[in-house]
């Protein structure tokens, strides 16, 4: 199973947003959009990593709360009264529809991580997030 870490970044926010995935450090995912948020870079973050780990599966290491609970505890229902809530609009359903199926599909565990608290590979994923952010890309 693959250990990956992963972050999102929009500045402003909405604004340019980039994402990162790294494994041991080093970046195997980036991306980035010209209008986006935080919250689609990070659920976009997670499924580049799971794309990348396919069935090895991984282990996602997110400073993201809200789309670990998205998957653990708010898609399932969702789904199951076909992607509709209670209350409003599901926001970035075509991020939340397409993670849910990669989450359903391969071996996924999710490990929260608090943010910005000197955790090495959590400030390095930012790093790489805003640097995706502004286009850099794997190539280079």
């Amino acid at each position: 199973m693959k250990v990956l870490w992963t972050d999102g970044s929009a500045s402003p926010n909405p604004g340019p947003g980039g994402y990162a995935v790294l494994e041991n450090g080093k970046p195997v995912a980036l991306g980035r959009e010209k209008e986006s948020t935080n919250i689609r870079m990070e659920g976009l973050a997670m499924v580049a990593a799971i794309k990348y780990a396919g069935e090895e599966g991984c282990e996602i290491h997110s400073d993201s709360e809200f789309w670990i609970n998205v998957l653990t505890k708010w898609a399932p229902g969702w789904c199951a009264k076909g992607w509709k809530k209670s209350k409003g609009e599901i926001k970035n359903l075509d991020i939340v529809q397409e993670l849910y199926d990669l989450y359903r599909q391969y071996p996924v565990k999710l490990t929260w991580v608090r943010g910005h608290v000197g955790t090495k590979y959590n400030e390095l994923a930012d790093e790489w997030a805003n640097k995706a952010r502004k286009g850099v890309t794997l190539s280079e």
